[in-house]
């Protein structure tokens, strides 16, 4: 198999690629209303507060981090997306956006995605 212009050589990451690139025309964040911006990997799930205007991000976790390899074994499940959530919204809760636009990165609003925008919202952010 051949890689694409953009290196890439499975078919369905190519794919998710061009909805997030399509989806970003519309989807963008200001310094009031932050892009709240997902990734998810087979073992991991990683979420930012991105303000698009300066191009910076202004708060990142992930499952990656010290306290999620402390407190779950399994860190790329819905249990630990749900989690990641949770703890997101408590730390955001101290800056001061409550509101966000959601950008679910070419993902479907399935499994791991759905369950930590679930959370998130259950901790007080809105979109």
């Amino acid at each position: 198999m051949q890689k694409s212009k953009l290196g890439i050589k499975n078919k369905k990451e190519l794919g998710r690629i061009k909805r997030h690139r399509r989806v970003r025309k519309k989807v963008f964040g200001t310094a009031e209303v932050p892009r709240l911006c997902v990734h998810r990997s087979l073992k991991n799930i990683e979420a930012q507060l991105i303000d698009d205007i300066k191009q910076r991000t202004i708060f990142s976790l992930s499952t990656n981090s010290k306290e999620f390899k402390q407190k779950l074994v399994h860190r790329g499940n819905i249990k630990a997306a749900s989690l990641l959530g949770e703890i997101f919204a408590h730390e955001v809760q101290k800056r001061k956006p409550r509101k966000v636009v959601f950008d679910r990165g070419g993902y479907l609003y399935h499994g791991r995605v759905k369950a930590f925008a679930e959370s998130v919202r259950k901790g007080g952010l809105i979109f």
